[in-house]
């Protein structure tokens, strides 16, 4: 059984311009479906729910692809973790939405909803997710945190859940001034550095390729003080 994540660096799907690497999840998600109606789960953790957001979703994944969409809410206490696990279980496609990823994680963690996603990714589901909801499947994440809180100007590097090994930066085209710097400070040795509209995945834990929807992709790394950058 293949593992699958795609992990999306950032992009408006309101505005459709993660449109092409919305087509390759929605195909896996079919493909993964079969015979029956292929179901997509938008969970909004980071947004604190945001349904606009989640409109936005549907109407790219079912109008666009013809997904059942469904959406897990677990801030405002709407629905019950019973429920949650339903939906999670009867998913073939789950999407993280971005937003919070700190805030995210801790309600994920205070309802055991980590634990469900990874299950569904170790039970192979197609697991996805743009900026908070791709960078939290890492051991590492380079996050905006204390700057949503006001708390200084600095990107930092929290845990992620570890799922896949490293770190990554999303929203490379506008951080990646920031980043380079920090790799300069040897606050992170490297990462996944991804730009908008792009995307990479993850086969079994394992770097495979880039979804492009007009964005690029990059490895940066520290080798004894000297960047590198690696186009992906």
């Amino acid at each position: 059984m293949e593992k699958r994540i795609i992990a999306i660096g950032g992009g408006e799907i309101k505005n459709k311009t993660t449109l092409e690497i919305d087509g390759y999840i929605a195909d896996l998600a079919k493909a993964r479906a079969g015979e029956k109606r292929a179901n997509a789960l938008f969970i909004g953790t980071a947004s604190h729910d945001s349904m606009p957001y989640f409109n936005s979703f549907r109407k790219t994944y079912t109008s666009v692809y013809d997904i059942k969409a469904e959406v897990a809410l677990m801030v405002y206490g709407e629905m019950s973790i019973e429920k949650i696990k339903g939906k999670i279980d009867n998913a073939d496609c789950i999407y993280v939405g971005g937003g919070d990823t700190v805030y995210m994680l801790e309600k994920w963690k205070e309802f055991g909803i980590d634990k469900m996603l990874v299950d569904a990714y170790e039970n192979g589901k197609i697991i996805c997710g743009l900026s908070a909801g791709a960078i939290c499947w890492f051991k590492d994440m380079y996050t905006d945190y204390e700057i949503m809180r006001g708390q200084s100007a600095d990107y930092v590097l929290k845990k992620g859940l570890g799922v896949l090994d490293g770190a990554m930066c999303p929203h490379f085209n506008e951080r990646e001034k920031d980043f380079t710097n920090a790799l300069k400070k040897g606050v992170i040795n490297g990462a996944y550095c991804v730009q908008n509209d792009c995307a990479i995945e993850f086969v079994n834990g394992k770097f495979t390729k880039v979804i492009s929807a007009g964005g690029k992709a990059y490895y940066l790394k520290n080798d004894n003080g000297v960047i590198i950058k690696e186009e992906l």
